[in-house]
C-alpha cells in the first residue's frame, strides 16, 4: 500500500481507503462485510470512511463496523483512521437531519456508541446546510475536537464559496480542516474547477468518493445492466436510464486505452482519479474481497504518459454523470 499526507498535516491516509455507504448494513451479509474489512485491513488499506446513516437501515453500517473491530481489530486500533459524519437525513423530527449543533453532537455521541469507538479520527461534516449559520456546524466541529470525540474535523459536498467562510471559521479557533470528501471521477470533474485548488491553498487534503462513477467506470455495464448490479436495483443511486449507451461508448473506448496499460477499466480509472498530487487518497466501495484486491492492484500503475491523458480527455469529452 501507498500512503499520502494529508495536506500538509503529517497524517498520512492509503491511497485506497475503504467506504461502507454500501454493503456493510444489517440487509447485507456479515460474513462478506467481515472478511472486506479483514482483507482491507491486511493489506495496507488502514482507512474506513462511514458516515451515521451509512446502511441500510441508518446506523447498521457503523453497528456492524463496530462489532467486527472488536471481535476482530480491538488490538490494531492505533493502527487505523475511522472516519464517520453527519449531515443528511438521519432519524424523524426536526433534530436528525442537517447542520445544528443539536444535530451534530447528537449524532456524534450516537455514532461513538455504536462503533464502541471513543473518538473518531475524522468527523465530517457531511453537507452544508443553508437552514443553519455556518458558524453553528462550524463551532459544533471546533468543539467536537475540543471535547476529545474526533482528533480532526473535515467537509464533505460544500460548495466553494461556503468551503472558504468555513475553512477560515476553523483557522481562526485553531481547528484546521483536515480534509474536503467529494464525488470525483473521470465522469464528474468538478473539483477540479475550484475545490481541489482551495483544499491545497488551506493545507488540507483531498478525498473522492465514487472514483468509479457507481461502478460505470469498470467492465460490469459494457454488456448490459447485470441483474446484480446498482443500476438494477429499484430506487437505487445509479439509475438505470443513466447507464446512457453514450457513456457506454465512453466506456468502452476508456477500456481499450487501459488493456494497452495492462490494467482493468476500474485499476486505471482509480490511477487516473490519483494521477493529481492534490487528491489524497480515493474511497472505494466494493462487494467483495475481489473487487477490492482489482482496486488495490490500481497502484501497481499510476504513470500515465501525455499522450494517454490527452487521448483520456478526448474520449471524455461531454461525459458527465
Amino acid at each position: 500500500m501507498e500512503y499520502s499526507y494529508c495536506g500538509t498535516t503529517g497524517l498520512q491516509l492509503p491511497k485506497i481507503s475503504l467506504g461502507l455507504w454500501h454493503n456493510f448494513g444489517f440487509v447485507d451479509d456479515y460474513e462478506t462485510a467481515r472478511e472486506m474489512i479483514l482483507f482491507a485491513f491486511e493489506n495496507g488499506v488502514t482507512h474506513f470512511d462511514l458516515a451515521n446513516n451509512y446502511g441500510p437501515p441508518p446506523g447498521s453500517a457503523e453497528s456492524n463496523f463496530g462489532k467486527i473491530l472488536k471481535e476482530n481489530l480491538s488490538s490494531h486500533r492505533d493502527q487505523m483512521i475511522i472516519s464517520s459524519k453527519a449531515g443528511y437525513y438521519m432519524w424523524e423530527g426536526p433534530y436528525g437531519d442537517g447542520g445544528s449543533r443539536k444535530y451534530l453532537m447528537a449524532s456524534i455521541n450516537q455514532s461513538l456508541k455504536r462503533t464502541g469507538l471513543e473518538y473518531f479520527d475524522i468527523f465530517y461534516s457531511h453537507r452544508y446546510d443553508k437552514n443553519t449559520p455556518l458558524e453553528e456546524t462550524m463551532q459544533a466541529l471546533v468543539d467536537i475536537v475540543r471535547q476529545g470525540k474526533a482528533l480532526y474535523v473535515g467537509l464533505s459536498n460544500y460548495p466553494p464559496v461556503q468551503a472558504r467562510i468555513a475553512l477560515n471559521y476553523l483557522n481562526e479557533r485553531d481547528v484546521p480542516c483536515l480534509i474536503f470528501q467529494h464525488k470525483y471521477s473521470m465522469f464528474n470533474r468538478q473539483p477540479e474547477d475550484e475545490i481541489l485548488s482551495i483544499a491545497k491553498e488551506y493545507g488540507a487534503g483531498f478525498i473522492a468518493f465514487s472514483p468509479l462513477a457507481q461502478g460505470l467506470l469498470t467492465d460490469k455495464y459494457l454488456h448490459g445492466i447485470p441483474n446484480d448490479s446498482r443500476a438494477a436495483i429499484p430506487n437505487g443511486f445509479l439509475r438505470k436510464e443513466q447507464v446512457s449507451p453514450f457513456l457506454i461508448e465512453k466506456v468502452k473506448q476508456l477500456n481499450k486505452i487501459a488493456g494497452e496499460r495492462g490494467q482493468t477499466m476500474a485499476e486505471m480509472a482509480l490511477a487516473w482519479a490519483l494521477r493529481d498530487p492534490r487528491v489524497t487518497s480515493l474511497i472505494v466501495g466494493t462487494r467483495n474481497t475481489t473487487q477490492l484486491k482489482d482496486n488495490i492492484n490500481a497502484l501497481q500503475n499510476l504513470s500515465f504518459t501525455k499522450e494517454e491523458l490527452i487521448k483520456i480527455d478526448t474520449i471524455l469529452e461531454g461525459a458527465t454523470l
